[in-house]
């Protein structure tokens, strides 16, 4: 094998691993599996069985997905597991910002990979974070691997709540 080679093969499993592999995961257009996750009050408001995130936010726990599908509002789908992710706890940090602004309109959630591995294994996702717009119609509206900034994100909302595409 060549160097070029080499790097290109490492490259590849370097990205795989942060989640870049957007072809095996949920499709853009298919209705979100209604699973049963792990909320606050199934954890007895143990932080530490539904996260690995330092600094949790209780709203992002308040409704399994099953649930949440049932409530006919956007769900927006954080796959991120802080405790081996730094991107994934930076991304954490920023949806809290988007959250203090949608909380009325957008059911955020966050799935851990340690304590809600179903989740992962439904919508097919392979590392983290991702992120995942369902509209309230359940159907997924935008995914994206790897880390998003604030005002992509914010856009992605603002056309689901407008009844567009992500």
């Amino acid at each position: 094998m060549t160097m070029r080679t080499i790097c290109v093969l490492v490259l590849s499993v370097v990205l795989a691993a942060c989640g870049a592999q957007p072809e095996g995961s949920m499709q853009v257009g298919a209705v979100a599996p209604p699973v049963k996750t792990k909320t606050l009050a199934d954890v007895d408001g143990d932080f530490s069985r539904i996260t690995s995130y330092r600094y949790p936010d209780e709203r992002m726990y308040q409704y399994s997905l099953d649930e949440a599908l049932t409530l006919g509002k956007p769900i927006l789908l954080e796959f991120a597991t802080p405790g081996h992710c730094t991107v994934c706890d930076k991304q954490l940090q920023m949806l809290k910002g988007l959250l203090a602004e949608y909380e009325r309109d957008v059911i955020f959630l966050h799935m851990d990979q340690y304590q809600n591995p179903e989740a992962f294994k439904a919508f097919r996702v392979m590392g983290d974070p991702w992120t995942f717009m369902i509209d309230k119609n359940n159907k997924v509206v935008f995914k994206q691997a790897g880390r998003m900034l604030y005002g992509e994100l914010d856009l992605v909302i603002k056309r689901t709540l407008e009844g567009g595409a992500g």
